[in-house]
Order: structure tokens, then sequence, then C-alpha cells
């Protein structure tokens, strides 16, 4: 009885919110909030539209003439839907969620889909709680896909190795909305039981799947999307991106920290035919990016600058997203959507000046409004907190007794080539000895390769960030900074340190699942300047991020030669050189 009545109530409440929405609509009441005078952006028709939006329960009730208990003059603004990132790790910020939301609000940022497969790498499917209870009711709606492919490889040794089974039940939470990224399209391809089941679990709950495949062709491409992988945020080129396109898969259009594809794609925003298949990520965002550049204003501001029109930019960068994810109440101004707005100056800089929340101001004259922390239960903060397990390490761990694999950087990529063997560390050749450290299950397992192309002339460097199975890795010119490097990191919990003679030069601690701090932003991106400049200091090649180049370097599903923890590994063969 008593669960019915509280049914019951919960309904009563609605009906009550509902019936006063249709109230202010119709003009029998006073909206909450009227935005007076105001030019908005209609994603509908593609218009410019002036007059007030009035605002009822959080929600938008009506578009007309409307007076309200609070009223805004938007005379000279433009209101712009709350922008919307359609696909991004929020890990990649290195800030807690809270602290991201923070980051983001100022940008025009109102929702975003996060995979968080970095953390999940790392602690399982605690994980993925942890970032569900990290990022319940902030100032910025967090929707999840839950990661596909955890390892990333089989070749990989990584906190957790998930099937359908652990994740099925995620595809139930109210902010779960789908299958993240399948980078596995060789197992998709290959009808492999364990690849192809997890998508048909998301299918059974009627969620969407998100695609993975960069340079996908032919009949593997028809096979990728025939097991319903319908979205792609790997387009590097406008061929590819059609071809994608014309499959019926939507186009990610990726303008992140790691990866910038807007120039080469943003002749799809300017197709008639194309631009209604196109949404704004960033995937990856790291604290200097979003501090000094921005977040989804940055892409439209970019886009119109590309020559796109202003008004698919905008329709790009929310509604279309909002759209693919069926997230029906938001990505327009309209009567019964969430009263989420991006108030700019003009539709050319993009320059936000206020930002509102299911009708709450929450960002003005340059400050962010305060906003209670989301509560994390005890054990879960605790995990996080704790994810490094292996022994201190010495310099004779990294000690190799035979010719090793030489990965070969690629100028301005991620990529890499074979650059031969190597038995010792030669920095006139620019050849350096890299290790991957097994830290999650005390395996004891240490990988060890070289590296040619970081330009690192003396010292170590090394970070728990390394994906996507985050372990500890570690460049550099001699076995004992190695050494220290790495202790230094697990002492830390987590983070990046860059030694040189024994000696600490710079660190960030990244103490959360070793990926993320809980500091304020600016002063996670002053201690990572920090320790830029101090790499640099040390030789690393200025034209290359010390940090985030490394981190790829032990990704094992992206050609050439990668490093794990078992050694270097060819893509290409899938096999141990």
């Amino acid at each position: 009885m008593g669960h019915t009545e509280s049914w019951s109530g919960k309904i009563s409440r609605k009906l009550l919110k509902k019936r006063r929405v249709i109230d202010v609509a119709a003009g029998r009441e006073k909206a909450d909030l009227v935005l007076k005078n105001a030019t908005y952006v209609n994603v509908f028709s593609g218009t410019l539209e002036t007059c007030d939006i009035a605002v009822a329960e959080g929600l938008v009730a009506g578009l007309g003439s409307y007076q309200g208990q609070q009223e805004v003059d938007m005379t000279g603004k433009i209101v712009c839907p709350g922008f919307l990132d359609a696909h991004i790790h929020l890990e990649s910020s290195l800030v807690s969620p809270a602290e991201f939301a923070r980051a983001v609000l100022p940008h025009g940022t109102t929702t975003v889909i996060t995979d968080p497969h970095e953390i999940t790498n790392v602690m399982g499917t605690d994980g993925i709680d942890y970032m569900l209870c990290a990022t319940q009711e902030l100032p910025v709606d967090v929707h999840f896909m839950i990661p596909s492919c955890v390892p990333a490889s089989p070749m990989d040794e990584s906190g957790a190795n998930l099937d359908y089974r652990d994740i099925d039940s995620f595809f139930d939470h109210p902010r779960v909305l789908g299958l993240a990224e399948m980078m596995n399209f060789p197992g998709v391809i290959a009808s492999d039981p364990g690849t192809v089941s997890k998508i048909v679990a998301s299918q059974a709950h009627h969620k969407k799947i998100d695609g993975h495949a960069p340079g996908l062709r032919g009949n593997d491409l028809n096979a990728y999307v025939a097991a319903g992988v319908y979205s792609d945020h790997e387009c590097a080129d406008l061929e590819d991106a059609m071809e994608k396109l014309k499959l019926g898969q939507f186009v990610m259009i990726r303008e992140g920290t790691a990866a910038r594809n807007l120039e080469a794609l943003v002749d799809l925003i300017k197709s008639e035919k194309c631009y209604s298949r196109c949404m704004f990520c960033t995937d990856d965002k790291h604290p200097s990016d979003l501090l000094e550049k921005g977040h989804m204003d940055y892409i439209c501001r970019e886009a119109v600058r590309l020559g796109a029109d202003p008004i698919r930019v905008v329709q790009v960068a929310c509604h279309h997203a909002a759209r693919y994810f069926l997230l029906n109440n938001r990505g327009a101004i309209a009567p019964g959507y969430l009263a989420d707005f991006a108030v700019v100056e003009d539709l050319k800089d993009f320059h936000v000046v206020q930002v509102y929340k299911r009708g709450q101001l929450v960002y003005h004259d340059g400050q962010v409004a305060d906003f209670p922390l989301p509560h994390i239960p005890e054990h879960l903060d605790a995990a996080a907190h704790d994810t490094f397990h292996l022994p201190a390490l010495t310099a004779s761990d990294f000690a190799e007794s035979r010719p090793r694999g030489v990965i070969g950087m690629v100028p301005g990529q991620i990529i890499t080539q074979d650059a031969g063997y190597a038995q010792q560390v030669d920095v006139t050749q620019d050849i350096l000895k890299m290790a991957v450290v097994e830290r999650h299950r005390n395996t004891g397992h240490i990988g060890v390769g070289y590296l040619k192309g970081y330009g690192l002339k003396s010292g170590a460097v090394a970070t728990s960030v390394a994906h996507d199975s985050h372990n500890i890795i570690c460049v550099g010119e001699n076995d004992r900074d190695m050494a220290l490097a790495a202790n230094r990191v697990t002492q830390n919990h987590g983070g990046i340190v860059v030694v040189e003679k024994g000696r600490i030069l710079a660190e960030l601690p990244l103490e959360i699942a070793g990926l993320m701090s809980g500091k304020p932003l600016p002063e996670v991106n002053t201690l990572l300047e920090n320790a830029k400049a101090a790499a640099y200091s040390l030789g690393v090649g200025r034209d290359i991020d010390p940090f985030m180049t490394l981190s790829f370097m032990s990704l094992p599903v992206i050609p050439t030669l990668r490093l794990t923890t078992r050694g270097v590994f060819d893509v290409g063969t899938q096999k141990y050189i």
C-alpha cells in the first residue's frame, strides 16, 4: 500500500506541474521566467525568431507575448538551445565531473554524453557506478554510453574484463543511452559472439550503439552498420565520412584536444543534403583547451570561421545529437522542451554571456552559480583512491638482455611505425627506453621496448594515463630515473611525473583512479603546464604534447607498433616482436 501511495504521490506532483505549464502556456498564469524580446535560434525552421520565451517548471511553456514573475530583457543578444557534446570521456579533462561541469558551463554546454571507459578499464563496473554517482544532479546533464571494450584488446591488461553480463543491468539506468564506441570493429565484422552479444544486449533495451571504425570501407563497413552501429566519430576525411553517411550512419564531427577533424569535415555542414546527419563532439578535452579555447562554443566559432552557416552550426551543436540519442525534450527552444539556454552576443564569435539550466541562471557575469557536490558512496570513493597494486620498482626491473623493438613516432599523429630494433638507449639517435608497468593486479608484468622521436635527452617521464588500460607508462634515458618516476606515480595514487638525476622536477597527482584530480581546473592546468615545461627542458620535442603523446603509445588497437605490459606488439600482425 505504501508503494502505491508513493507512486500516486509522484503522479500527482507531475500532474500539478504539467497543469501549471499548460496554464502558463495558455496565458492564464504568470511564468516563472520570461526572456523578453528574445531573438532565438529556431532549429526546426532554421531561422531566427523574436518573441518572449516563457519558462515554467523548468520547461519552455510558450513563445509569444508573456508576463513572468521574473523578466529579463534579451534585446541585442541571441538565445541558443544549450549545447550538447555527443561523445566525450570526462576523465580526459583530468578533473572531477563536478569540476568539469564548472568548466564547461561558461561555454554554453548543458548536456554531455560520456563514455566512462577510461575509469572502467581501471575499476570495472565500480568505475561506471562511481561516474554515475559523481555526475548526479550536476548543472550539466551527464548521460552515459556503457563501455563496449574493456579492455580495448585481449592483448592488454586492464583492471577488469567485462562481457555483456557485466554491463547488461546498466542499460536500465535512466541516464544510460546505449553502448559506447565499438572499437572492436574486427570482432563485429568477424561476428565474434562475445562482441556481438554486447550489441544485442543494448538493442534488447532499445538503446543506441556508437561506432569507432577509422577508415572502414566496403563490405566490412556494411557488416559493421548491419550489426546496428549507427554513428562514428573517427572520420578523418570527407571520403570516409561520406561512405559512412551514405550507409546511414550519423557522423560525429570531432574537434577535441587529441584529434581535430572539423576542418576536414566542415563541408558536411555546408551541404544541404548532409548536415542533418551530423553532430559535434570533442572525445577528449584537456585542461588547457577548456581554459584557453572553450568547449562547444569553440567548435561553433571555428565552424563559422570555416564558412558554415551559423544557424546550421547551432542545429549541429544541439538538436541533431538530441534527436539521435532520443533526448526528445532538449536541443531546441519550443514548448515542452527543457529551458536550457546558451545566451550569446552573436552567431560569429559565440561569446556566451548567460547560461540557463531548466530555467535557472547558472552562469552570468563570468561566474558559475554555486551547486552542491554529488554524494559518492564511501566504498566507491575509497576504491577510486586505491587503484595501484604493485611493489616498489628498482632500476633492475627495466633491464633488458636482448634487442627490443623500436616504436617510431610519426609527427603530428598517434599512429607509429616500425623503426627496427635496439639494445640500448642512444640519445644521439633519439632512441629512448620505454616501459609499461602493470599496476592493477600485481602481476609483475613489465613490457620493455624503445621509442624513437620523443626527443628526451636526460631523465624520465611517467604517467598513469596510458590508453586504454591505464597502466604506468614511462620513458627515459636511464633505468634509475624511470624507476623513480614510476614509483612516484604509485605514491601519488596516479598522475604525471618528470624526473632527472634522482630529483623530481614536476608532478601532477591524479589520485582519482590514476586519471583525475580533485583540485580545481586552473590549479590542475598550472601543474600540468609546469610538468610540460619540465619535460621540454629535458629535450622533449616542443611540437608534441609530452604526456598525451606518451599515453597513446600503449594502445594496442592503433597501428603499427605499441608497447603493452608483455612487450612490443605489432598491431597489424597481432604478434609480439
